[in-house]
């Protein structure tokens, strides 16, 4: 007679912990973290040295590259992956590279954390393509129209004079709108969502495994979600006012452990290399720690 209770549980054992429903262990937290911090660090350093083109008065340039974070909230942890994709930013491209505001920086982490944090929830099944588009709008919706909000708010209280662009109607709202636009269609869209649409499903069941974790299922319980609850809003919209004190910083002249070197000035685009070499130390780290906690835990 076949024993199924033992089979259910190695069965178990094999999937990994960290699946659907369940938790995830610290080592895997911390890769996650890390991987989404390394990866979008990674695309921003790119970013560096793709120019930025002029049709007119409009600025037509890449904010970043959303299916990089995009991909990493959609296939695992929201939380995690939404933390470390701006800290990444901050880490490897301002403050190696010499051009770190301070304090003022905490309002692009929330407001880029909050978008990827709720894009990645809204991505049950990394299958549909439909949930990917709408994450991946959302992530360039909720990051500029709170930036957009700020600005208008810094113009409202006095704190900075309106900067009209020639050709474009004289409304501040004019030219935030025209910028939202923009910036949903070359971020959200064509660096967003189309690029999102292939690479998460072709992700998806191959890449979890590789850190113990068993690929989202459309219906279970995804860990590390945003709740659906009436505090999680209060506390969203309470994080999304605290950005705005942040970016008034700036405004004030407060420069709170603010770096400005202009290493990559002094030193050309070959200075990015350090920051490549950065993440790959730190890539490796957390791939050492995590075998090594892996290897405790078989033990």
């Amino acid at each position: 007679m076949t024993d199924t209770t033992s089979d259910y549980r190695r069965e178990g054992a094999l999937r990994g912990i960290g699946s659907p429903g369940g938790d995830l262990t610290t080592p895997q937290k911390l890769m996650i973290f890390v991987l989404s911090m390394a990866l979008f660090g990674l695309a921003n350093i790119i970013l560096e040295i793709v120019p930025d083109i002029s049709i007119g008065p409009i600025d037509v340039s890449v904010a970043y590259f959303v299916f990089v974070p995009l991909t990493m909230v959609a296939l695992f942890s929201p939380f995690w992956a939404a933390l470390g994709a701006p800290i990444g930013e901050i880490i490897f491209t301002d403050l190696l590279m010499g051009d770190f505001s301070g304090l003022s920086e905490v309002e692009g982490f929330i407001q880029m954390f909050l978008a990827l944090y709720i894009a990645g929830t809204l991505i049950r099944n990394p299958r549909s393509r439909t949930q990917i588009w709408i994450g991946a709008i959302t992530v360039v919706v909720i990051d500029k129209v709170l930036s957009a909000v700020v600005d208008l708010s810094k113009v409202w209280i006095g704190l900075e004079d309106p900067e009209f662009v020639e050709g474009l109607p004289q409304s501040l709202l004019a030219i935030e709108g025209i910028g939202l636009g923009v910036d949903i269609i070359i971020s959200g869209i064509l660096f967003g969502a189309i690029p999102a649409m292939w690479l998460i499903p072709a992700l998806h069941g191959r890449i979890e495994p590789l850190l113990g974790v068993r690929p989202r299922v459309p219906g279970e319980p995804i860990p590390g979600a945003a709740p659906k609850a009436g505090w999680f809003v209060a506390a969203a919209v309470l994080l999304a006012i605290a950005s705005f004190f942040f970016a008034f910083l700036e405004a004030w002249d407060v420069s709170i452990g603010s770096v400005e070197t202009d290493l990559r000035g002094q030193f050309g685009d070959g200075f990015l290399w350090v920051s490549v070499g950065a993440i790959v130390v730190a890539v490796g780290v957390a791939v050492l720690l995590f075998r090594s906690q892996r290897k405790k835990q078989g033990n």
